[in-house]
């Protein structure tokens, strides 16, 4: 993993307590339990990414999808504040999620699916 991957998804958790504002629902749908265990392990998460250390499968599907929703969304993340606060392009960002999408393994996916009947 680059640093620049690692810093993304250390970007993506660190945001949701700056520009961005997490509901309930949202933190919930990103895998934490509410919005303070979104903070609390998202501490730790971005320890653990900063220090290199072996991270769970949930943790790297928290840490991405909480990076996609943030870097892209206008009502819920940080969308044209993202480069500002982050210092990380919106191209390079892109790139760069684009790229972690291609190795990170995120199965199985967080929450239930009930395919239509």
């Amino acid at each position: 993993m680059t640093a620049l991957e690692r810093r993304l998804l250390w970007e993506g958790l660190m945001q949701w307590g700056g520009p961005a504002r997490c509901s309930e629902e949202l933190a919930v749908a990103m895998g934490f339990e509410s919005v303070a265990d979104l903070y609390e392990e998202g501490r730790r998460i971005r320890a653990s990414l900063r220090a290199h250390e072996p991270m769970k499968h949930v943790d790297w599907t928290r840490a991405m999808i909480a990076a996609e929703i943030i870097f892209i969304s206008s009502s819920l993340g940080a969308a044209s504040d993202w480069d500002g606060v982050t210092g990380i392009n919106d191209a390079d960002t892109f790139k760069t999620i684009r790229d972690l999408q291609q190795h990170l393994v995120i199965w199985p996916p967080i929450g239930t699916y009930s395919p239509p009947k």
